[in-house]
């Protein structure tokens, strides 16, 4: 199951709209990947709130879009995924069409992760923008 929370934000469109939309997506991103879903919580959180549990639990002293804490057994899929709203604001700004959809392709990314994708080398990270480029265009999210 999919979860959704907020941390010391109030969220800035109506996620009870999208809710059983992003749940839908989510599944089937783990089932197409040849994953089975566990449990996924996805945080929503601001700038500050996700640099300080970079500091505290990566031992990075930087801004991010997003950190998975991956509890993942074999092939179900589980964990955690904070997502700063301010930096995908920021990121939506500059780079996507919108803010919804530089968020879904934030909480893909998320979830690409807990599917075991990593993006730390150019390779993984060219991998993991074709992924999330598929799934918006499977979700019809392009335009979004």
């Amino acid at each position: 199951m999919v979860y959704f929370f907020t941390e010391d934000i109030v969220f800035p469109f109506t996620l009870r709209k999208v809710r059983g939309q992003l749940r839908t997506y989510i599944s089937n991103l783990i089932r197409n990947e040849g994953k089975t879903l566990g449990e996924i919580n996805i945080i929503f959180c601001s700038d500050e709130y996700l640099l300080d549990m970079n500091k505290q639990y990566l031992n990075h002293d930087y801004y991010t879009d997003v950190i998975t804490f991956d509890y993942s057994e074999g092939p179900v899929v589980s964990g955690d995924i904070f997502i700063s709203i301010d930096m995908v604001r920021s990121n939506a700004e500059e780079y996507a069409p919108s803010f919804e959809h530089e968020l879904y392709r934030v909480i893909f990314h998320g979830v690409l992760h807990l599917c075991g994708y990593k993006d730390k080398s150019e390779d993984e990270e060219r991998l993991m923008r074709g992924k999330e480029n598929l799934y918006l265009a499977l979700n019809n999210l392009n335009e979004q």
